[in-house]
């Protein structure tokens, strides 16, 4: 997982999509951001998508995704086309994330509508649905609160059948869990304790049980922030630069201590063993947020994982 509005360049993505194919690493999912987060002087942020198209086209076997593109950056049949042609261009490797979107320095920087949280999550519902729908149907009629879709041709058709996997990020509140429920395969909540996990996964579990869905036709996963190496030592040195990278008001010690609740920090088999602790809790999979992009030995490292 790439934050890809932190000074990721054309040519670091290439490298990285690179390593995750040498290394056995399955997929590379990236932010779908404009700005940066930290350090807005060195703000390198190329679009998600047109980022994923290119690398589809240079690689072969990696899947790419979205973790995720927020529901107030583009229009849902926009979307709809816009990843069903890159799931083309892929021959069938690409995974659509989905959420409410929450940074408001972004949407006021580049004029992009910043609505209330109850209303973005209108949007996301009603995206996650006409996503679904101009994939799984021939032609569309949709009239919703916010969208209208009047006899879409629904097309093109993503290559993947019955078509390409639909994620929905959250922590397990109605606004996103009602949504999954209905419509996505995969229910993702980041940032959270193997124990908090189980909470908002449980969560999930009872809005699918309300509408009638099994429960076990739907994925769960987790992403965390992960700093790897072949020595304990050599991940704490990683640790040490990506504290230096930004002014921080806590020392190094008291930073780590509290980064480590939320992160996987350790040698191969301290990171393996604390992806045991998720996996006992439900989480199906994680994806391992690598924010030092131009180190690629962690990507090595992440594939020795598998």
């Amino acid at each position: 997982m790439i934050e890809g509005q932190e000074g990721v360049t054309w040519q670091d993505w290439c490298a990285l999509a690179d390593a995750c194919e040498e290394h056995g690493v399955d997929t590379l999912f990236r932010s779908d951001h404009y700005i940066s987060q930290g350090d807005e002087a060195r703000n390198v942020a190329h679009d998600a998508w047109t980022t994923i198209a290119a690398l589809a086209a240079r690689t072969s076997t990696l899947r790419f995704g979205t973790l995720v593109s927020p529901a107030t950056f583009r229009l849902p049949g926009l979307l709809a086309n816009v990843a069903a042609t890159v799931d083309h261009i892929s021959g069938g490797r690409i995974e659509l994330g989905l959420g409410a979107g929450w940074m408001e320095r972004e949407h006021r920087a580049y004029g992009f509508p910043f609505p209330e949280t109850r209303v973005r999550l209108e949007l996301l519902a009603e995206q996650l649905e006409i996503v679904h729908r101009l994939w799984t149907e021939d032609r569309v009629d949709f009239r919703g609160r916010h969208y209208t879709l009047e006899d879409a041709p629904a097309q093109p058709k993503p290559l993947q059948r019955p078509h390409p996997p639909l994620l929905v990020g959250g922590s397990g509140t109605r606004g996103t869990a009602e949504p999954a429920a209905r419509f996505a395969d995969e229910y993702n909540s980041p940032f959270v304790s193997p124990d908090g996990y189980a909470k908002v996964r449980a969560k999930v579990v009872r809005a699918c049980e309300r509408i009638g869905r099994d429960p076990a036709t739907m994925h769960f996963s987790t992403m965390t922030g992960c700093l790897i190496g072949s020595t304990r030592a050599e991940a704490l040195e990683r640790a040490r630069q990506l504290y230096a990278r930004v002014p921080r008001d806590a020392d190094f010690d008291a930073w780590l201590q509290t980064y480590s609740q939320r992160a996987l920090v350790g040698s191969v088999d301290e990171v393996a063993e604390r992806l045991g602790e998720y996996e006992r809790a439900g989480c199906e999979r994680v994806m391992l947020q690598h924010l030092l992009h131009t180190d690629l030995e962690p990507v090595r490292l992440i594939g020795r994982l598998f």
